[in-house]
């Protein structure tokens, strides 16, 4: 189903490092959002640390200049919500880095999304074919934190029930906003290609920028890790949800 609120952003999306956390779901319960529930796979409530790349950024189809080319980095965990048309999977960021203020700005904004400002860069070394390995860091506390994955054998579609397509086949966004609603939003892309992880690694100060609840379960190795190769990817326009919170 494709929303009807027009297109707000479009870029390409690249090179997206995953490393997904298995979290109590009484950590993430004060973080959902009115109208949605916790989602879960299998029975196991996840967080995510994602990293990737903004290419050809557009707002309302308008290229900014300085402004199109950039990292995020952003953790996130994984909601639903019951519609007359079915179920629609979305996620909840805790918090999304980006290198420009001006990006958070809009953000925030826009969607009262929890964006902030922070030097960054990257590394990668990937083959289309084989992957490799890919880095992002960013500034903070006086030092630069990092998530990182290397990749291992060749890429591959997941299966529609399997653990990735779970992570990353959410095709809604959902945030609170200042007056405790909440706003609705899509996000449109193709199934992405995958490479599983390796070595994955994730060196973050977890209290300073999540808060010390995030500190055990983001302390422990991921459960699971993968890179996305990415794709064109279309976000639409928010919309406030009139629902209560069906819980």
């Amino acid at each position: 189903m494709t929303d009807a609120t027009p297109r707000f952003l479009t870029a390409r999306w690249i090179h997206l490092a995953m490393l997904n956390y298995e979290v109590d779901p009484a950590i993430l319960q004060p973080f959902v959002p009115d109208g949605t529930r916790l989602d879960s796979w299998q029975g196991r409530t996840f967080a995510s640390m994602v990293g990737f790349q903004f290419r050809r950024t557009r707002l309302f189809g308008i290229p900014i200049p300085f402004h199109m080319n950039f990292d995020e980095v952003n953790l996130r965990f994984y909601v639903r919500r019951e519609t007359p048309d079915g179920v629609r999977r979305g996620v909840v960021f805790i918090k999304e880095i980006v290198p420009r203020a001006a990006i958070a700005w809009v953000a925030r904004a826009a969607y009262n999304e929890q964006y902030v400002a922070h030097r960054m860069r990257h590394f990668d070394r990937l083959d289309p074919q084989t992957g490799g390995q890919v880095v992002y860091e960013w500034k903070h506390g006086g030092r630069w934190n990092r998530l990182a994955l290397h990749t291992q054998g060749t890429s591959y579609l997941a299966d529609g029930d399997a653990e990735e397509s779970f992570i990353s086949e959410h095709h809604w966004g959902y945030a609170r906003q200042r007056d405790a609603t909440t706003v609705e939003f899509q996000v449109e892309h193709p199934r992405w290609k995958l490479w599983r992880g390796a070595r994955p690694e994730l060196d973050v100060d977890v209290e300073a920028l999540y808060g010390p609840e995030f500190c055990e379960p983001l302390s422990a190795a991921p459960s699971s890790s993968f890179l996305a190769a990415g794709s064109d990817v279309t976000v639409h326009r928010g919309r406030a949800l009139e629902t209560v919170n069906p819980d």
